[in-house]
Order: structure tokens, then sequence, then C-alpha cells
């Protein structure tokens, strides 16, 4: 959306490792970094903040994707350091990590229980009388312990979704910080505290899809549920805060980072930050949508 997204969450990383004690020859890394435009502006505001972090950081990247790989190669080949490319969090250097995932978790799967007249069963994905996919009710079901408030009197229909791959990666990633040091800052659309509900949805040519109409051709993702995350850190004995995103991104300064960015500008350029504000901050846009995860090694 903007380089002040990026330049905030690099201001934040350094805040995160000041705190820490400033540890020498930390691994600062991205997983699932897209074009990699996110972390050439973290870079190049840590090269301004502090010469002397961006030069001793080992910069790393997780992603399993070859394709996206070779983007971001292009996208940071001016950048100042050597990056090193990971198919998983477990080959990470030794070392305390800073790690930023910015829409990550929200393509992990999903899975979706339903309530019928039997109770809860899992959603599952079958054939109707034509031959097209359709959702159906499995015969697995849940262990209550796992619903959230409300499930019982929820209606016939009504869905609850549950994410075990999401808890494991954060598991993963929450072991290492406790066991080396350092933190985590995590941004995605979601929700602060678990309920019923529907979000799974399909993203297909910049359009709105239904899930099942083409397999395979469409981005799919649903909401993700913080709170079951921010759960799996707490249990590593990690410091964990959440906030919606526009009001974090105020707090580490957005507006007075857009007056500094828009000063001596054209109109043109000044409405363009204007509008970039708007969208990462407003509450109609992606301000209370999405939500801010950081955790950190007591």
């Amino acid at each position: 959306v903007s380089q002040m997204f990026g330049e905030l969450v690099a201001v934040r990383l350094y805040d995160m490792w000041d705190v820490a004690g400033r540890p020498a020859a930390p691994v600062l890394a991205e997983i699932g970094p897209g074009r990699g435009t996110l972390m050439r502006d973290m870079v190049r505001t840590l090269d301004r903040l502090a010469p002397g972090l961006a030069r001793s950081a080992r910069f790393e990247l997780v992603e399993t994707s070859p394709r996206l790989r070779e983007v971001q190669k292009a996208t940071l080949a001016a950048s100042l350091p050597d990056f090193r490319w990971h198919e998983t969090v477990a080959t990470l250097p030794d070392g305390p990590l800073f790690i930023v995932g910015n829409e990550l978790f929200d393509a992990v799967p999903v899975r979706q229980f339903v309530k019928t007249p039997g109770g809860w069963r899992e959603r599952v994905v079958a054939l109707d009388e034509a031959g097209r996919l359709r959702f159906a009710a499995g015969f697995a079901g849940i262990d209550p312990a796992l619903l959230p408030p409300g499930s019982a009197t929820a209606p016939e229909g009504a869905v609850f979704e549950t994410a075990p791959a999401r808890e494991a990666l954060m598991d993963g990633i929450a072991a290492r910080i406790a066991a080396s040091g350092g933190g985590a800052l995590f941004f995605d659309y979601g929700h602060l505290e678990p309920g019923i509900g529907d979000t799974l949805q399909a993203l297909r040519r910049h359009e709105y899809d239904d899930p099942l109409a083409h397999p395979g051709e469409a981005d799919l993702t649903s909401h993700v549920d913080f709170a079951a995350l921010a759960k799996v850190a707490r249990g590593h004995g990690l410091k964990v805060s959440l906030h919606e995103q526009g009001q974090w991104l105020l707090d580490m300064g957005l507006l007075a980072r857009a007056g500094s960015l828009g000063h001596g500008k054209g109109e043109a350029e000044q409405e363009a930050i204007r509008d970039a504000v708007e969208r990462l901050a407003g509450p109609e846009q992606m301000g209370r949508l999405f939500k801010v995860m950081e955790a950190a090694a007591g």
C-alpha cells in the first residue's frame, strides 16, 4: 500500500531489538514475503535508523514458492545486505530471531465445523446430483471444549472455524523465540476473540468468487483467530499484545511520517499519501479489520 507501512514496521523491530538488549548479529526474517517490498522498505529504513544493526544483522526470508523467490530476488537486488532464503523457519540460522509476517496466517488452511441437528460436524466438500462441488456435513465431530462461547445456542447451519495448521506454525516460531530470544510482528485480517462465523472466501482475478467455483484458480483465505495464536505464544512464555492495525500505526507515528513524506510534494503526491493513510488506518478500510500481534521473549 505504501512505503510508510514498512518503515514503521522497521522502527518497531528496532524497538524490540533495543529492548532485548541489542543482541549482536540478530536474525531479521520475514515469513511469506510476497513480492519482497516490505523487506526492501524495512532494510532501507534500518540502514538509516541504525546502520550498525543493518550491517550486522542476518536477513532471511522464508518462502516456499520458487516463482515468488525469483520476484523477491529482483525486488531486493539493489538492497544493502545479502539475503538468504529458506523453506521453513526450522532452517533459520541460530541466534536471536526478530520475525515479521504480513498476511501470512490467512493463507494457511482452516477446518470448518457446521451445526447440525445431530451436533457439530466437520464441513466437507462433496458432489451434488449434477456433479458440481458443494459443501456438506461429514461424520467427524469436534471436542466441545474447543468450541467458543455461544456455540450451544448457535442456529442450525452455523459455522465454526479452527486452524490447527496455523497454531502449529505459530508454535514453531514461538518455540524458537523462547529458546533464542527475539520477537515477532504479525499483521493480518481477523478477530481478537474466537466466535461463530464462516469467513472462508475466494479471490479470483481481483474479484470475490465462490470458493468452490474454480478450484485451483482462486486464492482461498479466511479470517485469523488471533486469540488462538496468542494462546500458543503465551504457552511458550512469550509476552503478547494484540492491537487493531489502525491504532497501532497511529501510535507508531503514521501521521507524522505522512506529513514528513508529503512535505514539499505536489498536490497529487500529497493526495496519494493521504489515500494510503486512510487505507492503512481508516476504520472502514484496513484499520479495524486488520490486527497486529506482537510477541517477545520475556
